[in-house]
Protein backbone atom coordinates (compact mmCIF):
# COMPACT_ATOMS: atom_id res chain seq x y z
CA UNK A 1 0.00 0.00 0.00
CA UNK A 2 1.33 3.35 -0.82
CA UNK A 3 0.70 5.54 2.20
CA UNK A 4 -0.45 8.35 -0.03
CA UNK A 5 -2.23 11.20 1.68
CA UNK A 6 -5.87 10.20 1.50
CA UNK A 7 -8.72 12.40 0.48
CA UNK A 8 -9.27 15.00 3.15
CA UNK A 9 -13.01 15.47 3.24
CA UNK A 10 -15.08 17.89 5.27
CA UNK A 11 -18.57 16.64 4.52
CA UNK A 12 -20.50 18.27 1.69
CA UNK A 13 -18.45 21.02 0.03
CA UNK A 14 -15.18 19.09 0.28
CA UNK A 15 -16.59 16.02 -1.47
CA UNK A 16 -17.90 18.18 -4.27
CA UNK A 17 -14.51 19.85 -4.73
CA UNK A 18 -12.71 16.50 -4.86
CA UNK A 19 -15.12 15.30 -7.55
CA UNK A 20 -14.67 18.52 -9.50
CA UNK A 21 -10.88 18.85 -9.24
CA UNK A 22 -9.93 15.19 -9.55
CA UNK A 23 -6.55 14.16 -8.16
CA UNK A 24 -6.32 16.55 -5.24
CA UNK A 25 -5.06 14.92 -2.05
CA UNK A 26 -7.18 17.11 0.17
CA UNK A 27 -9.47 20.08 0.47
CA UNK A 28 -7.81 22.29 3.09
CA UNK A 29 -7.33 25.84 1.90
CA UNK A 30 -8.45 25.32 -1.74
CA UNK A 31 -8.50 28.67 -3.53
CA UNK A 32 -8.66 30.71 -0.32
CA UNK A 33 -5.23 30.36 1.25
CA UNK A 34 -6.95 29.85 4.61
CA UNK A 35 -5.78 26.87 6.61
CA UNK A 36 -8.51 24.26 6.89
CA UNK A 37 -9.09 21.34 9.18
CA UNK A 38 -7.98 18.12 7.57
CA UNK A 39 -7.84 14.35 7.83
CA UNK A 40 -5.48 11.87 6.19
CA UNK A 41 -5.69 8.07 5.84
CA UNK A 42 -4.22 5.61 3.31
CA UNK A 43 -6.18 5.16 0.10
CA UNK A 44 -5.34 1.45 0.15
CA UNK A 45 -3.95 -0.83 2.82
CA UNK A 46 -3.07 -4.52 2.67
CA UNK A 47 -3.78 -6.70 5.71
CA UNK A 48 -1.93 -9.79 6.81
CA UNK A 49 -4.18 -12.86 6.59
CA UNK A 50 -5.83 -13.71 9.90
CA UNK A 51 -3.34 -15.30 12.30
CA UNK A 52 -0.36 -14.75 9.98
CA UNK A 53 2.30 -12.37 11.28
CA UNK A 54 4.81 -12.64 8.44
CA UNK A 55 4.88 -10.20 5.56
CA UNK A 56 6.87 -7.39 3.97
CA UNK A 57 9.99 -6.22 5.76
CA UNK A 58 9.64 -2.86 7.58
CA UNK A 59 6.16 -2.23 6.26
CA UNK A 60 4.86 1.31 6.80
CA UNK A 61 2.22 0.98 9.57
CA UNK A 62 -1.39 2.06 9.14
CA UNK A 63 -1.50 5.81 9.63
CA UNK A 64 -4.39 8.12 10.53
CA UNK A 65 -3.98 11.85 11.07
CA UNK A 66 -6.54 14.58 11.69
CA UNK A 67 -6.39 18.19 12.81
CA UNK A 68 -9.05 20.69 13.80
CA UNK A 69 -7.33 24.02 13.22
CA UNK A 70 -10.14 25.92 15.00
CA UNK A 71 -9.86 23.93 18.23
CA UNK A 72 -9.11 25.95 21.38
CA UNK A 73 -6.54 23.36 22.39
CA UNK A 74 -5.20 20.87 19.86
CA UNK A 75 -3.10 18.83 22.29
CA UNK A 76 -4.09 17.11 25.52
CA UNK A 77 -7.76 18.11 25.66
CA UNK A 78 -9.96 15.17 24.68
CA UNK A 79 -12.84 17.13 23.20
CA UNK A 80 -13.01 15.52 19.73
CA UNK A 81 -14.32 12.19 18.51
CA UNK A 82 -12.74 9.81 16.02
CA UNK A 83 -15.13 7.18 14.70
CA UNK A 84 -13.87 4.13 12.80
CA UNK A 85 -16.48 1.93 11.12
CA UNK A 86 -16.26 -1.24 9.00
CA UNK A 87 -19.99 -2.04 9.01
CA UNK A 88 -20.84 -4.00 5.88
CA UNK A 89 -17.29 -5.33 5.48
CA UNK A 90 -17.16 -7.54 8.56
CA UNK A 91 -16.46 -10.64 6.45
CA UNK A 92 -13.10 -9.18 5.41
CA UNK A 93 -12.03 -6.80 8.16
CA UNK A 94 -12.49 -6.16 11.86
CA UNK A 95 -11.22 -3.48 14.22
CA UNK A 96 -8.76 -3.80 17.07
CA UNK A 97 -8.02 -1.23 19.75
CA UNK A 98 -4.50 -0.65 21.03
CA UNK A 99 -5.02 1.43 24.20
CA UNK A 100 -2.19 1.06 26.68
CA UNK A 101 -4.24 2.42 29.58
CA UNK A 102 -6.10 -0.18 31.58
CA UNK A 103 -8.10 2.49 33.39
CA UNK A 104 -10.22 5.17 31.72
CA UNK A 105 -9.69 3.99 28.14
CA UNK A 106 -10.41 6.60 25.50
CA UNK A 107 -11.80 4.17 22.91
CA UNK A 108 -14.91 2.02 23.10
CA UNK A 109 -16.87 -0.10 20.67
CA UNK A 110 -16.78 -3.49 19.00
CA UNK A 111 -15.14 -5.20 16.05
CA UNK A 112 -17.28 -3.22 13.58
CA UNK A 113 -17.39 0.29 15.06
CA UNK A 114 -15.18 2.14 17.54
CA UNK A 115 -15.41 5.69 18.90
CA UNK A 116 -12.37 7.34 20.50
CA UNK A 117 -12.13 10.59 22.45
CA UNK A 118 -9.09 12.36 21.07
CA UNK A 119 -7.49 15.79 20.94
CA UNK A 120 -7.84 18.31 18.14
CA UNK A 121 -4.59 17.08 16.57
CA UNK A 122 -4.63 13.29 16.25
CA UNK A 123 -1.82 11.07 14.98
CA UNK A 124 -2.16 7.31 15.28
CA UNK A 125 1.63 6.89 15.24
CA UNK A 126 2.12 8.95 18.38
CA UNK A 127 -1.20 8.90 20.26
CA UNK A 128 -1.78 6.32 22.96
CA UNK A 129 -5.10 5.27 21.42
CA UNK A 130 -4.95 3.41 18.13
CA UNK A 131 -7.73 1.73 16.23
CA UNK A 132 -6.53 -0.29 13.31
CA UNK A 133 -8.00 -2.79 10.87
CA UNK A 134 -7.05 -6.46 10.79
CA UNK A 135 -8.22 -9.34 8.64
CA UNK A 136 -11.39 -10.95 9.94
CA UNK A 137 -11.43 -14.61 10.96
CA UNK A 138 -12.49 -16.72 7.99
CA UNK A 139 -11.45 -14.12 5.42
CA UNK A 140 -9.43 -15.19 2.40
CA UNK A 141 -6.59 -13.49 0.48
CA UNK A 142 -8.12 -11.11 -2.03
CA UNK A 143 -11.16 -10.28 0.09
CA UNK A 144 -11.61 -6.54 0.47
CA UNK A 145 -13.64 -4.05 2.47
CA UNK A 146 -13.96 -0.39 3.42
CA UNK A 147 -12.87 1.31 6.61
CA UNK A 148 -14.69 4.63 7.15
CA UNK A 149 -13.36 7.39 9.40
CA UNK A 150 -15.09 10.43 10.85
CA UNK A 151 -13.40 13.13 12.92
CA UNK A 152 -15.65 15.62 14.70
CA UNK A 153 -14.51 19.21 15.00
CA UNK A 154 -15.22 21.51 17.90
CA UNK A 155 -17.58 23.52 15.71
CA UNK A 156 -19.83 20.50 15.27
CA UNK A 157 -18.67 19.69 11.76
CA UNK A 158 -17.08 16.44 10.67
CA UNK A 159 -14.24 15.36 8.42
CA UNK A 160 -14.56 12.00 6.74
CA UNK A 161 -12.25 9.68 4.85
CA UNK A 162 -12.09 6.03 3.94
CA UNK A 163 -9.55 3.33 3.21
CA UNK A 164 -9.97 0.29 1.02
CA UNK A 165 -8.39 -2.72 2.69
CA UNK A 166 -7.38 -5.98 1.03
CA UNK A 167 -6.69 -9.25 2.85
CA UNK A 168 -3.25 -10.57 1.95
CA UNK A 169 -0.22 -8.65 0.80
CA UNK A 170 2.10 -8.53 -2.17
CA UNK A 171 5.51 -9.33 -0.65
CA UNK A 172 8.20 -8.17 -3.07
CA UNK A 173 11.72 -9.59 -2.86
CA UNK A 174 14.76 -9.45 -5.12
CA UNK A 175 17.27 -12.13 -5.92
CA UNK A 176 20.60 -11.46 -4.28
CA UNK A 177 24.17 -12.67 -4.35
CA UNK A 178 25.89 -11.73 -1.11
CA UNK A 179 29.42 -11.63 -2.51
CA UNK A 180 30.85 -11.63 -6.03
CA UNK A 181 34.40 -12.94 -5.61
CA UNK A 182 37.52 -12.56 -7.75
CA UNK A 183 35.98 -10.12 -10.22
CA UNK A 184 38.50 -9.00 -12.84
CA UNK A 185 39.58 -5.36 -12.54
CA UNK A 186 38.19 -3.24 -15.36
CA UNK A 187 35.64 -5.88 -16.36
CA UNK A 188 31.86 -5.59 -16.72
CA UNK A 189 29.96 -7.47 -14.03
CA UNK A 190 26.59 -8.66 -15.29
CA UNK A 191 23.91 -9.99 -12.97
CA UNK A 192 20.17 -10.51 -13.41
CA UNK A 193 17.63 -8.43 -11.53
CA UNK A 194 14.95 -10.91 -10.46
CA UNK A 195 11.83 -9.78 -8.59
CA UNK A 196 9.61 -12.32 -6.83
CA UNK A 197 6.21 -12.04 -5.18
CA UNK A 198 6.15 -14.25 -2.08
CA UNK A 199 2.86 -12.77 -0.88
CA UNK A 200 -0.76 -13.87 -1.09
CA UNK A 201 -2.14 -11.38 -3.62
CA UNK A 202 -0.79 -10.10 -6.96
CA UNK A 203 1.78 -7.34 -7.26
CA UNK A 204 0.21 -4.52 -9.28
CA UNK A 205 3.06 -2.31 -10.40
CA UNK A 206 6.68 -2.44 -9.24
CA UNK A 207 9.12 0.22 -8.05
CA UNK A 208 12.85 -0.46 -8.13
CA UNK A 209 15.89 1.37 -6.78
CA UNK A 210 19.40 0.44 -7.91
CA UNK A 211 22.39 2.08 -6.22
CA UNK A 212 26.14 1.69 -6.72
CA UNK A 213 28.97 2.70 -4.44
CA UNK A 214 32.64 3.49 -5.02
CA UNK A 215 34.30 0.87 -7.20
CA UNK A 216 31.47 0.14 -9.62
CA UNK A 217 29.28 2.30 -11.84
CA UNK A 218 26.36 1.71 -14.17
CA UNK A 219 27.35 0.76 -17.70
CA UNK A 220 23.91 1.89 -18.96
CA UNK A 221 21.58 4.69 -17.92
CA UNK A 222 18.29 2.91 -18.52
CA UNK A 223 15.72 4.79 -20.57
CA UNK A 224 12.82 4.09 -18.21
CA UNK A 225 14.70 4.91 -15.00
CA UNK A 226 15.40 8.35 -13.58
CA UNK A 227 18.75 9.38 -12.13
CA UNK A 228 18.40 11.94 -9.29
CA UNK A 229 20.86 14.77 -9.75
CA UNK A 230 22.21 14.90 -6.20
CA UNK A 231 23.32 11.27 -6.41
CA UNK A 232 25.56 11.96 -9.43
CA UNK A 233 24.50 8.93 -11.42
CA UNK A 234 24.92 6.45 -8.56
CA UNK A 235 21.17 5.83 -8.08
CA UNK A 236 18.56 4.69 -10.59
CA UNK A 237 14.85 4.76 -9.68
CA UNK A 238 12.56 2.80 -12.01
CA UNK A 239 8.81 2.25 -12.09
CA UNK A 240 6.86 -0.43 -13.92
CA UNK A 241 3.19 0.50 -13.36
CA UNK A 242 1.83 -2.13 -15.74
CA UNK A 243 3.84 -5.04 -14.35
CA UNK A 244 1.80 -7.78 -12.69
CA UNK A 245 3.38 -10.59 -10.66
CA UNK A 246 1.01 -13.31 -9.38
CA UNK A 247 1.65 -14.86 -5.95
CA UNK A 248 4.60 -17.24 -6.07
CA UNK A 249 5.82 -15.99 -9.44
CA UNK A 250 8.91 -14.00 -10.43
CA UNK A 251 10.09 -11.82 -13.28
CA UNK A 252 13.58 -11.11 -14.60
CA UNK A 253 14.43 -7.68 -15.96
CA UNK A 254 16.26 -7.44 -19.25
CA UNK A 255 18.95 -6.54 -20.05
CA UNK A 256 20.89 -7.78 -17.02
CA UNK A 257 22.28 -5.19 -14.66
CA UNK A 258 25.73 -4.29 -16.04
CA UNK A 259 28.35 -2.67 -13.80
CA UNK A 260 31.74 -1.34 -14.81
CA UNK A 261 34.32 -2.54 -12.28
CA UNK A 262 37.12 -0.21 -11.16
CA UNK A 263 40.79 -1.03 -11.71
CA UNK A 264 41.85 0.87 -8.58
CA UNK A 265 39.37 -0.26 -5.89
CA UNK A 266 39.56 -3.64 -4.19
CA UNK A 267 36.02 -3.63 -2.84
CA UNK A 268 32.74 -2.23 -4.09
CA UNK A 269 29.05 -2.79 -3.52
CA UNK A 270 25.66 -2.25 -5.07
CA UNK A 271 22.13 -2.24 -3.68
CA UNK A 272 18.75 -3.35 -4.98
CA UNK A 273 15.33 -2.60 -3.51
CA UNK A 274 11.94 -3.36 -5.03
CA UNK A 275 8.42 -2.65 -3.80
CA UNK A 276 4.79 -2.83 -4.87
CA UNK A 277 3.85 0.59 -6.22
CA UNK A 278 0.58 0.69 -4.33
CA UNK A 279 2.40 -0.04 -1.05
CA UNK A 280 5.44 2.17 -1.50
CA UNK A 281 8.99 1.52 -0.26
CA UNK A 282 9.78 0.05 3.15
CA UNK A 283 9.45 2.20 6.27
CA UNK A 284 13.07 3.33 6.51
CA UNK A 285 13.86 3.48 2.80
CA UNK A 286 15.05 6.67 1.14
CA UNK A 287 14.05 7.00 -2.51
CA UNK A 288 15.38 10.25 -3.99
CA UNK A 289 13.00 12.37 -6.02
CA UNK A 290 13.53 13.98 -9.41
CA UNK A 291 16.16 13.28 -12.01
CA UNK A 292 16.15 12.83 -15.78
CA UNK A 293 15.60 9.51 -17.50
CA UNK A 294 18.62 7.76 -18.98
CA UNK A 295 19.44 7.51 -22.66
CA UNK A 296 20.24 3.78 -22.66
CA UNK A 297 18.13 0.66 -23.20
CA UNK A 298 14.79 0.30 -21.44
CA UNK A 299 14.37 -2.34 -18.77
CA UNK A 300 11.66 -4.85 -19.62
CA UNK A 301 10.27 -7.78 -17.64
CA UNK A 302 9.89 -11.43 -18.62
CA UNK A 303 8.85 -14.48 -16.61
CA UNK A 304 11.83 -15.74 -14.64
CA UNK A 305 12.89 -19.31 -15.33
CA UNK A 306 15.59 -21.82 -14.43
CA UNK A 307 18.73 -20.36 -12.90
CA UNK A 308 17.06 -17.01 -12.23
CA UNK A 309 14.84 -18.66 -9.63
CA UNK A 310 17.69 -20.24 -7.69
CA UNK A 311 19.52 -18.64 -4.79
CA UNK A 312 18.39 -16.24 -2.11
CA UNK A 313 15.59 -13.69 -2.27
CA UNK A 314 15.32 -10.87 0.25
CA UNK A 315 13.12 -7.87 0.93
CA UNK A 316 14.09 -4.30 1.69
CA UNK A 317 17.47 -2.83 0.79
CA UNK A 318 19.49 -5.80 -0.49
CA UNK A 319 23.25 -5.31 -0.49
CA UNK A 320 25.85 -7.18 -2.57
CA UNK A 321 29.62 -6.93 -2.20
CA UNK A 322 32.03 -7.03 -5.14
CA UNK A 323 35.53 -8.31 -4.35
CA UNK A 324 37.94 -7.34 -7.11
CA UNK A 325 40.84 -9.68 -7.91
CA UNK A 326 43.64 -7.28 -7.04
CA UNK A 327 45.72 -6.27 -4.01
CA UNK A 328 47.33 -3.39 -2.13
CA UNK A 329 50.94 -3.24 -0.89
CA UNK A 330 50.98 -1.00 2.17
CA UNK A 331 54.35 0.02 3.59
CA UNK A 332 55.42 1.68 6.84
CA UNK A 333 58.81 3.30 7.48
CA UNK A 334 61.42 3.12 10.21
CA UNK A 335 61.84 6.18 12.44
CA UNK A 336 64.87 7.14 14.50
CA UNK A 337 64.95 9.92 17.08
CA UNK A 338 67.71 11.13 19.36
CA UNK A 339 67.96 13.76 22.05
CA UNK A 340 68.65 14.46 25.67
CA UNK A 341 66.56 12.92 28.39
CA UNK A 342 63.25 14.78 29.07
CA UNK A 343 63.34 16.60 25.72
CA UNK A 344 60.35 16.37 23.42
CA UNK A 345 60.48 15.30 19.79
CA UNK A 346 57.80 14.72 17.15
CA UNK A 347 57.88 11.52 15.12
CA UNK A 348 56.11 11.28 11.76
CA UNK A 349 54.70 7.79 11.29
CA UNK A 350 54.00 7.27 7.60
CA UNK A 351 52.04 4.61 5.77
CA UNK A 352 52.14 4.45 1.99
CA UNK A 353 50.11 2.46 -0.51
CA UNK A 354 52.40 1.11 -3.20
CA UNK A 355 49.36 -0.11 -5.13
CA UNK A 356 48.01 -1.21 -7.40
CA UNK A 357 44.59 -0.77 -5.68
CA UNK A 358 42.91 0.80 -2.65
CA UNK A 359 41.39 -1.59 -0.09
CA UNK A 360 39.20 1.14 1.41
CA UNK A 361 40.64 1.01 4.90
CA UNK A 362 43.51 -0.12 7.14
CA UNK A 363 44.94 0.50 10.61
CA UNK A 364 48.29 1.84 11.72
CA UNK A 365 49.44 0.44 15.09
CA UNK A 366 52.07 2.35 17.04
CA UNK A 367 53.79 0.94 20.11
CA UNK A 368 56.10 3.64 21.56
CA UNK A 369 59.55 2.75 22.86
CA UNK A 370 59.25 1.78 26.55
CA UNK A 371 61.55 4.62 27.57
CA UNK A 372 59.45 7.31 25.82
CA UNK A 373 56.21 8.99 26.93
CA UNK A 374 53.58 10.20 24.47
CA UNK A 375 52.74 13.82 25.33
CA UNK A 376 50.87 14.72 22.16
CA UNK A 377 48.93 12.63 19.68
CA UNK A 378 46.67 13.11 16.62
CA UNK A 379 43.34 14.73 17.50
CA UNK A 380 40.03 15.12 15.69
CA UNK A 381 37.30 17.71 16.06
CA UNK A 382 34.00 16.35 17.37
CA UNK A 383 32.36 19.76 17.82
CA UNK A 384 33.27 23.41 17.56
CA UNK A 385 36.50 23.83 19.54
CA UNK A 386 36.06 20.34 20.99
CA UNK A 387 38.61 17.64 20.18
CA UNK A 388 39.31 14.07 21.16
CA UNK A 389 42.16 11.64 20.38
CA UNK A 390 41.94 10.23 16.85
CA UNK A 391 43.68 6.99 17.79
CA UNK A 392 42.52 4.41 20.32
CA UNK A 393 44.92 3.33 23.07
CA UNK A 394 44.87 -0.27 24.24
CA UNK A 395 47.56 -1.85 26.42
CA UNK A 396 50.22 0.62 25.36
CA UNK A 397 49.51 0.51 21.61
CA UNK A 398 47.86 3.30 19.61
CA UNK A 399 45.47 2.17 16.86
CA UNK A 400 44.87 4.76 14.11
CA UNK A 401 42.37 4.10 11.34
CA UNK A 402 43.48 4.95 7.82
CA UNK A 403 39.96 6.06 6.93
CA UNK A 404 38.97 5.31 3.34
CA UNK A 405 42.27 3.57 2.79
CA UNK A 406 44.77 5.17 0.44
CA UNK A 407 44.79 5.55 -3.28
CA UNK A 408 47.81 3.90 -4.93
CA UNK A 409 50.88 6.11 -4.54
CA UNK A 410 49.45 8.15 -1.63
CA UNK A 411 50.91 8.49 1.87
CA UNK A 412 49.34 9.35 5.21
CA UNK A 413 51.25 10.50 8.28
CA UNK A 414 50.33 10.37 11.96
CA UNK A 415 52.34 12.69 14.23
CA UNK A 416 53.15 11.81 17.84
CA UNK A 417 55.25 13.90 20.23
CA UNK A 418 57.46 11.88 22.57
CA UNK A 419 59.27 12.89 25.76
CA UNK A 420 62.48 10.91 25.71
CA UNK A 421 63.68 8.94 28.70
CA UNK A 422 66.60 7.04 27.26
CA UNK A 423 67.29 4.61 24.42
CA UNK A 424 64.72 2.02 23.41
CA UNK A 425 62.79 0.53 20.53
CA UNK A 426 59.11 0.47 19.69
CA UNK A 427 57.32 -0.37 16.46
CA UNK A 428 54.90 0.80 13.83
CA UNK A 429 52.91 -1.59 11.68
CA UNK A 430 49.92 -1.64 9.37
CA UNK A 431 47.12 -4.18 9.64
CA UNK A 432 43.79 -4.94 7.99
CA UNK A 433 40.44 -3.70 9.31
CA UNK A 434 37.90 -6.40 10.12
CA UNK A 435 37.00 -8.14 6.88
CA UNK A 436 38.87 -5.70 4.60
CA UNK A 437 41.86 -7.71 3.47
CA UNK A 438 44.61 -5.95 1.52
CA UNK A 439 45.83 -9.31 0.20
CA UNK A 440 49.28 -7.76 0.54
CA UNK A 441 51.89 -9.67 -1.48
CA UNK A 442 54.81 -8.08 0.41
CA UNK A 443 54.03 -8.36 4.15
CA UNK A 444 57.69 -7.81 5.08
CA UNK A 445 57.26 -4.03 4.79
CA UNK A 446 54.17 -3.97 7.01
CA UNK A 447 56.30 -3.48 10.17
CA UNK A 448 59.17 -1.12 11.00
CA UNK A 449 61.04 -0.08 14.20
CA UNK A 450 60.66 3.23 16.01
CA UNK A 451 64.01 3.74 17.76
CA UNK A 452 65.26 6.19 20.37
CA UNK A 453 69.01 6.30 19.89
CA UNK A 454 71.49 6.52 22.76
Amino acid sequence: MRERPAVLRPLGICLALVMLLGGLAGCGGIGSGEKKSWMSVPDLFYLRPHGDHFGPKNKVPFHVQAEDVKARSRYGTLDHELTVDVTGSEGAVRLEIADIRKKNPRCAGDAARVVCHVSGAYNSWSDLDRVYPVAAPGSEPGDSGLVRFSFSTQKGKALSARTRVVVGEPVVKVGTTKVFKDVEPGSVLRTPVVIRNTGEVPVRGVGLKLAVQSGVRFEHRYGNCRYPELQNGSVAVCEFPGLRIPPGQAVALQPDLALNVSTTQMYASFHQEAWALDMGPAKYSVVPKGGDHGDGPRLTAATAKGADLKGTFAGGDVWSEVQVDTHADFEVFAVEVSGARDTEHTVHLKVRNNGPANPGGAKLLFTPPPSATVVKQPMEAIDEDVYEPYCDLDQGTYSCVVQGGLEAGRTRAFDFTLRLGGPGEGSVRVTDIAEISRRDLDPANDTAPVTVLP
